[in-house]
């Protein structure tokens, strides 16, 4: 039998909208961890990561870091699940998260224009390592995000949701993100909507 050859893209060009569809993988790859819990349906990793950009831009200006840096960081810190899916915990315990990550990720901006595939590898090394305050600001948006998440999938009625508000917010490390989380553990999720349908009353 023929090797089979590896298809490769005419152009750079090509390769930008092969990432584009790959990206849209994420709206269609859900979160695991909430399956664990028992949560049917849970949300998409797509859907994770678009709050967490609300959530970076927000905590940005409150520490006064660079909004742009942290939204990037923020936007597509969960690029490479396209190609692994999402891993929870209990997963990683056997498998080697890290080193699948970093392949997948390296593999996916390979094609890129340099340019582009520089400013990705740069905007990743600098969250993992968690070395500068946006990178700080990035990841306490990740946590926070989780923790509104499980907050709310409490509130429909998942009693498993309060066991990651329980032990999360110790991973917090901004002043931002710990004042944001106070207000959010002790609001109702429904006055936002609530106080503007009284005033159509």
């Amino acid at each position: 039998m023929a090797d089979k050859k590896k298809k490769t893209r005419g152009s750079k060009d090509e390769a930008l909208i092969d990432f584009i569809f790959e990206a849209g993988m994420l709206k269609r790859v859900p979160r695991s961890g909430w399956s664990v819990l028992g949560i049917n349906a849970p949300e998409s990793v797509a859907d994770h990561s678009f709050r967490c950009a609300v959530i970076g831009y927000l905590l940005a200006h409150m520490e006064k870091v660079s909004v742009s840096r942290v939204l990037l960081m923020t936007l597509f810190n969960d690029i490479h699940e396209t190609r692994i899916t999402d891993l929870h915990k209990m997963a990683q315990r056997y498998i080697d998260a890290d080193a699948a990550e970093t392949a997948s990720f390296e593999e996916q901006i390979a094609p890129l224009p340099r340019a582009i595939a520089h400013d990705l590898s740069d905007l990743r090394e600098d969250y993992n390592t968690q070395q500068s305050q946006e990178s700080i600001v990035a990841r306490d948006s990740d946590i926070l995000e989780c923790l509104i998440q499980a907050r709310e999938y409490s509130e429909q009625g998942n009693s498993g949701a309060a066991l990651f508000m329980k032990h999360a917010p110790n991973h917090l490390k901004t002043p931002s993100a710990k004042k944001l989380w106070r207000l959010a553990r002790k609001m109702d999720v429904n006055d936002w909507w609530s106080r503007i349908d009284s005033f159509d009353r």
